[in-house]
């Protein structure tokens, strides 16, 4: 929250100003030892449950830190690790002392091992791969130890230089034969040439990710990654922001960007997609998900794409974004396993297509209402007009007027936002009291509450959430959940993140440096709890009904992050549950028993556990191209049975309601066009079907007199 940044700015000051440091400190020549020590000095002050820097703390860091530097063990031999390792239980007293001895030396050291690598590299590529040879390669590179010599590393790069040749053998391979068919003259290429070709492009590929992105880092690029490693230490949610990163960060900012519609991030070696924003070219080519990993671009003008694992996120960006009107390949492997190409047009994106947008629901004669939210957003420079509890109301008061009996609040795969957003949106279902606690160190709990009297809507409301629902997405969830206002549905759990962080710029703590910019840093500073005093920190919001999807069995979530914040209870907030006209528990008894007859969902679930045994089965390829084709024929034969998931249709109609059909007659952006792709996705939505179905029961729960007489309660 922006107060929390000001108030959290002077109390830093102060402690700055307080303590021991003189202004020949800020003028530190070293601008990495200046970096430390502001680092450790805000972590220390300011995070929410700062961490002692002991030997169990420089063991830790020291592991995820070779970790980060070399995740595939291409890289450093066993006796580099073995030199480090004098420094193992050190590091704490380093960092205390504003020594950067261990980053120098394993600075160095992977300067070194990187050159050895490329002559290593070209030499694999120097000769021809035999895709008869019955070999595999193991992807699991957790499971690696280092390797002890020269011998044992230049065959750990063949294998993955082959590994990473292969899917341009195979996509030569097919392009032949199609000409053929198309040809019956056409000469088709020797597999010795098709081989030539393939590796010659994935030589290129890699030759040119060292020279652009591998090459192009400079020591204060690694010194931040170092950086970012020890804050990690604290939290998933504590990281620090480079300043060609914080650059970045900012211009994320501007609203507008021409690309593939997409919200990506760096997790370990691999990047993966985070958010598709609604509208943007990746959704409407309903190819791509949150989870996907991409592996490799292509762009239209070139004949090969260029691997991005192990590329820094930003230069990752660089050759995915693009002009509106190019194309642009991905190669991606899905959570299954499976890797496949897809071609994207590239478009202007609009961020404010992740605004808030409703439809008109029909079913036999009733109309209902949904909204979707794929965020909490908000400009504290404009809070009146641009937050997301405002657009809400809006398409509340739009969809009352077309005769909505019934809400929908769609915040599936909504990551959070705005903690003073989410407060005011709970409000529009409630007459007034406490949405949501907060904490921090140190300080008493601080119940943020509703104080507008008004209901915006007082109808059936149902909640759609799933694992990828974060944040503030739980603190609403949540809050409706325990006022007994809304019923959830959707997985075993939200995500499970129960914190709020704020971005600080290190900058602000420096007088007169000569340094330069020193960046930012996200730490967390508060934990938030629901009003019944337990935390949606690891445990999520747990749905009233249950139905599997496609993350039920795959790790996901806060739990399965490093160093998460523990989960904890504090004292419930006085609140009156509501007490007015539905009949919730024999509601959600009615939905589960029809989702345990529910086909499409069994086949979800069996989707589900197919997917999470593939990932398993995943980590160890075969590099020997007829069982590789083999493999992946059958995977695609049995992946079939699942074909009929996304023929599913309910007997549902969506509509745009009559303010928006105002707009197609004047709008240049297409908006017509992507409210109907919309909700041609809606009427094939199991979940938004099982929705209106509980919205039906909550209608009918009670007798019409008893609805009225309530309401007249209501308004008094």
């Amino acid at each position: 929250m922006k107060r929390n940044y000001k108030v959290l700015s002077l109390l830093l000051l102060l402690a700055f100003a307080s303590c021991s440091f003189t202004t020949k400190t800020f003028d530190n020549p070293d601008k990495d030892k200046l970096l430390v020590q502001i680092i450790t000095f805000v972590l220390e002050r300011g995070h929410f449950d700062p961490i002692a820097m002991d030997d169990s703390f420089s063991e830790n860091l020291f592991q995820n830190y070779i970790d980060v530097m070399d995740p595939l063990k291409r890289y450093f031999y066993e006796s580099d690790i073995k030199d480090f390792e004098k420094y193992k239980y050190t590091l704490d007293d380093q960092l205390k002392a504003t020594d950067v001895t261990f980053f120098n030396i394993t600075y160095d050291r992977l300067e070194k091992r990187i050159e050895e690598a490329k002559e290593i590299y070209r030499e694999v590529f120097s000769k021809p791969f035999d895709y008869t040879i019955d070999e595999t390669v193991d992807t699991d590179y957790d499971k690696h130890s280092f390797a002890k010599n020269k011998k044992e590393l230049k065959d750990r790069w063949r294998k993955h230089m082959k590994f990473g040749t292969l899917s341009n053998y195979d996509d030569i391979k097919i392009e032949e034969k199609q000409k053929k068919e198309k040809d019956p003259s056409y000469v088709m290429k020797s597999d010795e040439e098709i081989e030539k070709q393939a590796r010659e492009a994935a030589f290129e590929s890699i030759e040119s990710i060292y020279s652009d992105v591998i090459d192009d880092l400079k020591r204060e690029d690694r010194f931040g990654i170092y950086i970012n490693t020890i804050v990690e230490e604290f939290d998933p949610h504590t990281y620090y922001l480079a300043p060609r990163n914080k650059e970045a960060f900012d211009m994320d900012m501007s609203g507008k960007l021409e690309g593939i519609g997409a919200r990506l991030q760096k997790r370990m070696d691999y990047i993966k997609i985070v958010e598709l924003i609604s509208g943007g070219p990746a959704w409407r080519s309903k190819e791509l998900e949150v989870e996907d990993v991409i592996l490799k671009v292509k762009q239209e003008d070139e004949e090969f794409p260029i691997d991005i694992v192990g590329m820094r996120i930003n230069d990752a960006i660089k050759y995915i974004k693009g002009p509106k009107g190019t194309k642009v390949t991905l190669t991606i492997k899905k959570v299954d396993g499976t890797i496949k190409d897809v071609t994207i047009v590239r478009d202007v994106v609009e961020l404010g297509e992740t605004y808030a947008k409703s439809s008109v629901v029909e079913k036999d004669g009733k109309t209902f209402g949904i909204i979707n939210l794929p965020k909490f957003y908000v400009d504290f420079n404009d809070y009146k007009n641009i937050n997301a509890a405002q657009d809400v109301k809006r398409e509340i008061e739009r969809l009352k007027e077309e005769g909505m009996e019934g809400l929908i609040l769609d915040l599936r795969n909504n990551g959070g936002g705005s903690l003073p957003t989410v407060v005011d949106m709970a409000g529009l279902f409630i007459k007034d009291g406490p949405i949501v606690q907060v904490r921090s160190t140190g300080a008493n709990k601080e119940v943020l509450k509703d104080r507008d009297q008004s209901i915006t809507w007082d109808g059936p409301l149902v909640i759609l959430v799933n694992e990828i629902s974060a944040s503030a997405s739980e603190i609403m969830a949540a809050a409706m959940q325990d006022y007994k206002r809304a019923i959830v549905i959707g997985g075993e759990q939200t995500y499970g993140k129960g914190t709020v962080q704020s971005v600080y710029n290190l900058n602000e703590l420096v007088r007169s440096s000569t340094n330069g910019d020193l960046g930012a840093l996200a730490f967390t500073i508060q934990k938030y709890y629901r009003i019944n005093g337990g935390s949606v920190q690891l445990e999520g919001v747990k749905s009233d009904v249950k139905v599997p999807g496609r993350f039920s069995f795959i790790e996901v979530g806060e739990k399965e992050k490093d160093n998460p914040l523990p989960y904890d209870e504090i004292t419930a907030a006085e609140y009156t549950p509501w007490e007015y006209y539905f009949d919730y528990d024999a509601t959600i008894k009615k939905s589960k028993a029809r989702m345990s007859q529910n086909e499409q969902l069994k086949l979800i679930e069996e989707n589900a556990k197919w997917v999470k045994s593939k990932i398993d089965e995943a980590k160890t390829v075969s590099l020997n191209y007829n069982t590789f084709k083999k493999e992946q024929e059958l995977e695609k034969e049995e992946g079939k049975r699942f074909d009929a998931i996304s023929k599913y249709t309910t007997n549902l109609s969506f509509r745009s309601h009559a303010y928006e059909k105002n707009l197609f007659t004047q709008d240049t952006t297409d908006l017509q066009e992507k409210r109907e792709r919309w909700h041609e996705s809606l009427a094939k939505d199991v979940y938004v079907e099982e929705a209106v179905n509980v919205l039906e029961d909550l209608k009918t729960s009670y007798p019409i007199d008893k609805v009225a007489s309530t309401k007249e309660k209501m308004k008094k």
